[in-house]
């Protein structure tokens, strides 16, 4: 069985969450003062890259970290192309850690029109994704937000999202379709009925054996997910936390049949560059920990 086969299947059949690791430049320097890393710690971006490896590296490396309860981790470009403990980063994941590597391969998010953020252009990515793939690379994610119920937003949001998932699923890759709705939307439940109605129309498009992962915002209404969680073309649908923290995060998902976790700051919440070994370890495995026992639930 080959390693996408593995990990395929790994998807399959194994309780667990996908972390996210995958910060990228307008987001680094947040992520790193949070980690107790001031700006002032570091001058320019390769310093700053360099830090936030660091950072990483040390979660990955964490004996709490691994394939018993991680499906997968989300890396961004600069991280892929680093190395951790002489391989790189994505052999070590699956490697060492028996964790499937992702990377997040979308530029950003275009202003806000019709209520959603549309990806911007990517007029590079078919080469991004031939150098994911020839560095043993899972599958992708990407990100589209979701501000107001517009219907025809949301389905300009949903065609792109498929549109590029075809392109990826084309690469021998597994895309993460990531249509966010933003935890402040004013008329959240109203908008998540709408994505729900137009994910699922795209996954019916699908080809039988076309696979995608749908990274969804946790649901006004538990539960409302089922029908995208059970459709043939689903390997998973995972929960992104959306800025509320962990405890309620979890706590929303629990109550989510079959959704599991994709969480960033959540999973780091609590961690700090000035902690002894031993409590980053026990702090990331308690974080793992609560993580993976609500998305079993």
């Amino acid at each position: 069985m080959s390693n996408f086969e593995q990990q395929i299947q790994k998807f399959r059949t194994q309780d667990g969450f996908i972390a996210a690791l995958d910060q990228s430049g307008g987001s680094t320097p947040k992520a790193l003062r949070l980690y107790g890393v001031p700006e002032t710690a570091y001058s320019g971006e390769e310093e700053m890259y360099r830090m936030v490896h660091a950072m990483r590296t040390r979660i990955i490396t964490s004996p709490a970290f691994n394939g018993d309860r991680i499906l997968a981790a989300i890396l961004f470009e600069n991280t892929m192309d680093r190395e951790i403990e002489g391989r790189s980063t994505a052999d070590y994941l699956w490697n060492v850690k028996r964790v499937a590597p992702m990377l997040k391969i979308d530029k950003g998010l275009a202003d806000e029109v019709d209520g959603v953020q549309l990806m911007k252009p990517n007029p590079g990515l078919d080469a991004l994704l031939d150098k994911a793939k020839s560095k043993g690379i899972f599958g992708t994610k990407m990100r589209s937000v979701v501000q107001k119920a517009n219907a025809g937003g949301i389905q300009q949001v949903v065609d792109q999202q498929f549109e590029v998932a075809r392109q990826i699923i084309a690469k021998g890759l597994v895309p993460i379709v990531e249509p966010e709705v933003d935890i402040h939307c004013p008329d959240k439940a109203a908008a998540e009925k709408l994505l729900k109605a137009a994910l699922l129309k795209g996954l019916d498009a699908l080809p039988a054996n076309d696979l995608v992962i749908l990274k969804l915002t946790l649901p006004e209404e538990d539960n409302l997910y089922l029908d995208c969680i059970r459709h043939r073309n689903v390997l998973k649908v995972v929960a992104l936390s959306g800025g509320y923290p962990r405890e309620e995060s979890n706590a929303r998902l629990a109550r989510q049949t079959g959704m599991v976790a994709s969480f960033s700051r959540a999973l780091s919440e609590g961690l700090s560059a000035q902690q002894t070994e031993e409590a980053f370890n026990n702090t990331l495995n308690a974080s793992i920990q609560s993580i993976f026992a609500a998305s079993k639930k």
